[in-house]
């Protein structure tokens, strides 16, 4: 007849042992492996480093271009363009219209309601840069000056009050603000061509936020 086996108290004791290593040994893999993979995970605007905008013939807004919350007191930025900004529209009168190129909306609403960002447009063989804002509804923009291709570009809106206060390189001019939160309160707000018509090529900028 075969004996039954009885486990002693000491192998009760090292099989717990065994199985909470094991538990724990699982538990630091799976802790590791999410930090791991969060590290991987970019943020469109990670703040320090460049990221590549890219508009894609035939269309208009960039390729990326999640939504973002923001609340800003200050957005501040570094842009570069390359060669890619220099087009020709379809219609010689649309060579005015004002590209969009970074900012935010404000007011916790629509950026057609409310907002503030730069835009930039070629034009008479020079790559313009404007502060173009909505108000109500109502939008509005001032000349920045022009800006050479190929090179890092300082840009900043600043929110006080009624006003913002748009800087290109060190100079600044003010734009209305009608919005009622304490700071730019809104989304972020990416590139896009146009205007009313579409890319006639692909286009490329950089961003870095600061």
């Amino acid at each position: 007849m075969q004996k039954s086996k009885r486990c002693t108290t000491f192998e009760l004791f090292n099989d717990f042992v065994t199985d909470t290593l094991l538990m724990r040994t699982y538990q630091f893999f799976v802790l590791v492996t999410i930090v791991f993979l969060q590290s991987c995970t970019k943020d469109n605007n990670t703040t320090g480093a460049f990221v590549k905008y890219t508009i894609a013939q035939g269309t208009q807004s960039s390729d990326k271009n999640i939504y973002k919350k923001v609340k800003h007191e200050e957005l501040r930025f570094v842009v570069k363009f390359d060669s890619s900004a220099i087009y020709r529209t379809v219609s010689p009168s649309n060579q005015v219209d004002i590209n969009k190129l970074y900012g935010f909306s404000d007011n916790n609403t629509s950026h057609q309601n409310f907002s503030a960002r730069f835009g930039w447009r070629w034009r008479n063989d020079s790559l313009q840069m404007f502060a173009y804002v909505y108000n109500n509804g109502v939008m509005s923009f001032k000349s920045l000056g022009a800006v050479t291709i190929g090179k890092e570009h300082n840009c900043s809106i600043k929110v006080v009050g009624a006003k913002y206060i748009f800087a290109l390189n060190g100079n600044a001019i003010e734009m209305p603000r009608e919005s009622t939160t304490a700071k730019g309160d809104g989304y972020r707000l990416y590139p896009y061509f146009g205007g009313n018509e579409l890319t006639p090529h692909t286009i490329s900028i950089w961003i870095k936020e600061l």
